[in-house]
């Protein structure tokens, strides 16, 4: 049945293809009589004010912003992931002349990381590298502060800084690696992975601890219905870069939540 009213979704405008994604989403859940309103926010902290303060229903949220709205909302569930949100690591990226070897061969040495709010190009690196117990001056990139890394741009001048010779090591996601190996943006005979973080998870839709079941499973039963076998949906899958929906799970966060405790990243950034 379909809900009574329309479910309302929040998301980031990290790149400007995600209007076309959400108005791609939206089409379709009203297609099948399961209508969604989509919010869309210039930062994750508007959001989770948003989801906060119930003007959301379900928020498309990354890592810091799941993590941000259990501190403030007490209790929440992640509903649903893409499956490419799933067993993420960041690597390591040195000069195969450099001659490192492992982790403990960066102390003292500069490393390029990402923005600040990054979780994966900034919070989670860096808890690998103090728990490694390798003290390294860190030289971080703070593009699009508010987007906690949803976009290449901080991950690609922490590049930038190792190939001009600012930096020893740089900081990449592994889809970007894989990525940038592919076309062209990093040699991989002059670059090599020196050590990765451990598997954490990405993105998730987040919804408060009271979210009406009969609306939420109204949601994901739409949501899954989605397949990459059908043109339509496989442009919006690939500008958002999953195969599949898959169901959401709150086991892959516990890197970025030692980083942020660590770190004292909310005292920092009340």
């Amino acid at each position: 049945m379909a809900a009574d009213k329309p479910i309302v979704v929040g998301a980031v405008i990290y790149d400007p293809k995600v209007t076309v994604i959400w108005g791609i989403i939206r089409d379709f859940f009203e297609g099948l009589r399961r209508p969604i309103d989509v919010v869309l926010y210039s930062n994750y902290e508007l959001q989770v004010d948003g989801l906060v303060k119930r003007h959301l229903e379900v928020a498309w949220n990354s890592p810091l912003a799941w993590l941000d709205t259990q501190r403030r909302a007490g209790g929440c569930r992640a509903i649903a992931m893409r499956d490419t949100d799933r067993d993420r690591r960041t690597h390591l990226v040195v000069r195969k002349s450099a001659g490192f070897t492992t982790v403990k061969d960066l102390e003292g040495k500069t490393v390029a990381l990402g923005a600040k709010d990054s979780p994966q190009a900034n919070l989670i690196p860096a808890e690998m590298l103090r728990a490694a117990g390798v003290k390294t001056t860190q030289r971080r990139f703070d593009v699009l502060v508010g987007l906690h890394g949803d976009h290449v741009g901080g991950e690609l001048d922490a590049l930038r800084c190792l190939q001009i010779g600012q930096a020893q090591a740089c900081v990449m996601l592994d889809l970007n690696w894989d990525r940038w190996s592919k076309d062209g943006t990093i040699d991989p005979n002059e670059y090599q992975v020196l050590a990765s973080t451990e598997q954490f998870d990405h993105c998730n839709f987040t919804v408060l601890a009271d979210f009406p079941p009969e609306r939420e499973q109204s949601f994901l039963k739409a949501l899954f219905s989605m397949s990459y076998d059908d043109p339509k949906h496989r442009e919006m899958m690939d500008m958002e870069g999953l195969k599949a929906w898959v169901p959401g799970r709150d086991t892959g966060y516990a890197w970025v939540s030692r980083a942020v405790a660590s770190q004292e990243y909310w005292k920092h950034n009340p």
